[in-house]
């Protein structure tokens, strides 16, 4: 086993959707009379590979035209939590589309309903979950859509963020949602700065008053916004895999989250769609050691600002810190001082 995916970790920024495994989409494909265009698992690979954002959503479009039944939501997260568990994650807070499903006729609570049954079905990895809502489909919409997710709170619905076409739709008609979503106790994060600049990260903050930033990939575009970025410690969930793979960075060694990380920034890692860019946390962070020349006490502080970013409760933080910092192969002895992590 490497030491990237022996280290115990966590992610924050990760799909449901764009996480079933090859295996378990064909068998929902081949379930609803198959696709001649994917013959078999393997061609999968090649249905996800695209040249621009675009192309990336068209087939985000496409696949989740084959989950169409609550049990469907229930094998998916099964398969996709056991994935997890195999790559000792421990942790994870996953995206997924209610409104988007509820718009095929399947109701949010059952479908939130079905969709823990299956997370539930393994014990090595805990889970929780955040309502990605659609931008497209306006604040109105969406509104309606949070009332129903308010009844499904307790089987860990811990937070809300928006998705869906962020250059044409800006946060700021969605402040009402937010503040609506806050005093119901939900987290807040959003998409931003990933297909549009910083103009749209400045938004998630001013009129969204997000916890975290969703990517964030373009904040480099304003030096204002990085010190402020930093100055006020705003999770950045990057993910450099899936920037890259849809072309928002043209390759790894030019992302910026090496600059992020040296600036002050809290950068945290995740996979993002990680069956439809091919890759995994593990792979994540070995790229990062190698490309972008992160050691791997860097990576292990990469870890902790997961960590702390999360949103757990607080003692649950110091407890998992203490764990991971006994675990085989984990490196931090010469990097962190005493006082970094706001939750020691």
């Amino acid at each position: 086993m490497s030491w990237y995916r022996q280290i115990p970790k966590v992610e924050l920024h990760i799909h449901l959707e764009g996480a079933i495994p090859h295996a378990a989409l064909f068998e929902l494909i081949q379930k609803y009379g198959g696709d001649p265009s994917v013959p078999d698992a393997r061609a999968l690979a090649r249905r996800f590979k695209y040249k621009n954002f675009q192309q990336f959503i068209e087939a985000w479009s496409w696949k989740n035209g084959y989950l169409r039944e609550y049990e469907d939501f229930s094998y998916v997260a099964e398969q996709v939590a056991y994935e997890l568990a195999q790559q000792n994650i421990f942790y994870a807070e996953m995206f997924f589309s209610p409104s988007l499903f509820a718009r095929r006729g399947l109701q949010i609570q059952e479908l939130t309903q079905a969709i823990r049954f299956g997370l539930s079905r393994i014990s090595e990895v805990e889970i929780a979950l955040i309502a990605d809502f659609v931008r497209n489909y306006g604040p109105a919409a969406e509104m309606k859509a949070l009332k129903k997710l308010q009844e499904v709170r307790n089987l860990g619905v811990v937070g809300i963020g928006i998705g869906g076409s962020e250059h044409e739709f800006p946060p700021r008609p969605f402040k009402p949602l937010y503040e609506e979503a806050r005093k119901m106790g939900f987290h807040t994060n959003a998409h931003a700065g990933e297909a549009a600049g910083a103009q749209s990260i400045w938004e998630a903050i001013r009129y969204l008053e997000v916890e975290r930033i969703g990517h964030g990939t373009r904040a480099f575009e304003d030096k204002n916004l990085m010190g402020y970025l930093a100055k006020h410690k705003i999770p950045l969930e990057m993910c450099p895999g899936s920037n890259v793979r849809t072309g928002i960075v043209s390759n790894l060694s030019e992302h910026p989250i090496r600059d992020f990380f040296e600036k002050g920034l809290v950068v945290t890692v995740s996979t993002d769609d990680p069956k439809m860019f091919q890759t995994n946390l593990a792979e994540e962070y070995r790229q990062l050691e190698q490309i972008c020349g992160f050691a791997k006490s860097e990576i292990c502080r990469l870890i902790l600002y997961a960590i702390e970013s999360s949103w757990l409760p607080d003692e649950r933080k110091r407890t998992m810190v203490a764990e991971f910092r006994k675990a085989p192969g984990w490196e931090e002895k010469q990097i962190l001082p005493s006082s970094w992590l706001r939750i020691r």
